[in-house]
């Protein structure tokens, strides 16, 4: 009936080495879900950031929506993040003592139609690391093609 919708961030699984996962809600106003159900949005560029005891996606792009009136949304503004008070309280232990970071991962509606982004408490990688990994998918394709030859 609702059709899913996955606005990956492809660049942060290249950028830095994923620890643990969580999946929070994101508080929207007005016409944002409708621009997500339709795809226009983008997360490459966003991050969270903890402001007080509660978590915010900074730089989350979601488009205006086109059959929006003067009451539409402004694109980039800051996003609250639904989540536990222990899953919070343990993201930013580990943010400030580890020096880790928060990365949105994927934006995705549930089968009840929400809007749900699941982030990652990440580290940054090194350039080495970046080239081991390219190294991986190049060994992994050429032995997907092999496979698929035979």
């Amino acid at each position: 009936m609702l059709k899913t919708v996955n606005i990956l961030n492809k660049r942060a699984r290249f950028d830095y080495e994923i620890i643990e996962k969580f999946t929070a809600g994101i508080v929207l106003a007005g016409t944002e879900i409708k621009s997500i159900r339709l795809g226009k949005a983008n997360i490459t560029e966003s991050f969270c950031e903890f402001s007080g005891l509660e978590l915010f996606a900074i730089n989350t792009y979601i488009e205006e929506y086109t059959f929006g009136n003067q009451f539409n949304h402004k694109a980039r503004s800051e996003r609250k993040l639904l989540l536990n008070k222990r899953e919070l309280k343990s993201l930013s232990r580990s943010v400030q003592a580890k020096g880790l970071t928060i990365v949105p991962l994927k934006l995705f509606t549930n089968e009840k139609g929400m809007a749900k982004l699941e982030i990652g408490l990440c580290r940054g990688k090194k350039t080495y690391d970046k080239r081991e990994s390219l190294k991986e998918q190049d060994t992994k394709r050429d032995l997907d093609r092999i496979k698929k030859a035979f």
